[in-house]
């Protein structure tokens, strides 16, 4: 089955862990690769060194999307050098 990569910000998770869609890297790549978000897809988000799978819920409460991942199956990769890397931005710079 072939998921689609989309960055996701690791740092941004809600208080039950689950990560939060809504920075501007997965905005981007979910436009790019023209993905609309429903209950129940299968993604493989991935930061910098890190990838996880991870399953999409509309998150009622914040009303955004939001990935279940696994915290203990994230794994380190080689990035890819064709996809774009997305810097995480620092206020403080």
């Amino acid at each position: 089955m072939n998921r689609p990569r989309v960055f996701a910000d690791f740092h941004n998770a809600d208080p039950k862990g689950r990560l939060r869609l809504n920075c501007v890297g997965t905005v981007e790549d979910l436009a790019d690769q023209k993905i609309s978000l429903r209950d129940g897809q299968s993604l493989v988000l991935y930061s910098e060194e890190l990838e996880v799978d991870g399953v999409v819920q509309y998150s009622k409460e914040e009303n955004l999307w939001v990935a279940v991942i696994d915290w203990e199956a994230i794994r380190e990769v080689t990035p890819i050098a064709s996809q774009p890397k997305h810097q995480i931005s620092d206020a403080a710079n």
